[in-house]
């Protein structure tokens, strides 16, 4: 079995890198040899850039510095909208007073892309980080809410009716059963929201910002540097992509009695 899977993720590694290899090799093919070269540089171009802007400033801050405070706004955020997002995904999911009371108000907040809500964020707090904190609290709070309510509600009806039948109270209920029941949803909501997260922070760092992968690739589209957006967007892919697998890690670690982390 062991070997199997092994020899399962190995093709998939493999089947990868082709397919980013190929992709290289497309976009090397027509930046070098057709019109398109024009408007986008080779990519062996933005990989130099890329390189150089770790060292050298962008702004105030190298490449990397930017990416930092993007990460920085981002976990902030992120960490008190999935606090929050668990508590009320969770009471909705058990107690029908709190469903009757605040789903129909996330239901209509939940549709409603966080880019749309720019504008009046702008109006209720400024052009500060606070704009940026809100918008990036609500791509990750719908997520983590709609799976942790989910999960809750999946729970098995016959099992809590058998631990009623052996004693167990509410609180019992909720913790031995509903919440550990609950755990491989919440964990694809959190991998949702982070992804959300890291996506929001660019439209979030260019309302008005001096710093961040946001405010990097809206700095290259002022100055008409085709390369500095691109590289901006290679930081955006290989964060995201890292912290992904870092989610799945934990996923992983955390539930492996579950067939989703293996």
């Amino acid at each position: 079995m062991g070997k199997k899977l092994k020899s399962k993720n190995m093709t998939k590694v493999i089947a990868g890198a082709v397919s980013i290899l190929l992709f290289i090799l497309l976009w090397q093919y027509g930046a070098a040899c057709t019109a398109v070269g024009k408007l986008l540089p080779t990519p062996v171009v933005v990989f130099q850039d890329f390189i150089k802007d770790c060292y050298s400033n962008i702004g105030q801050y190298t490449l990397i510095g930017h990416i930092f405070w993007s990460l920085e706004r981002v976990m902030l955020a992120y960490v008190v909208a999935c606090v929050a997002g668990v508590a009320l995904g969770m009471g909705m999911g058990w107690n029908r007073t709190i469903e009757a009371i605040f789903r129909p108000i996330f239901e209509v907040i939940r549709p409603i892309p966080p880019i749309a809500w720019i504008p009046l964020s702008i109006l209720w707090f400024g052009i500060g980080e606070m704009t940026k904190f809100f918008l990036i609290f609500l791509a990750a709070f719908t997520n983590v809410t709609q799976n942790a309510y989910a999960g809750a509600k999946a729970v098995d009806p016959v099992l809590v009716g058998a631990a009623k039948m052996l004693g167990a109270n509410n609180r019992q209920l909720f913790t031995k059963i509903v919440m550990p029941f609950s755990v491989p949803y919440i964990f694809a909501g959190l991998q949702i929201a982070l992804s959300s997260s890291w996506a929001t922070v660019v439209a979030a760092e260019m309302v008005r910002s001096s710093e961040g992968v946001g405010w990097l690739i809206f700095g290259g589209m002022q100055t008409n540097d085709t390369t500095q957006i691109l590289v901006g967007i290679l930081a955006i892919g290989i964060v995201g992509f890292i912290l992904a697998i870092i989610m799945r890690e934990a996923e992983a670690r955390l539930c492996a009695w579950n067939n989703r982390g293996v």
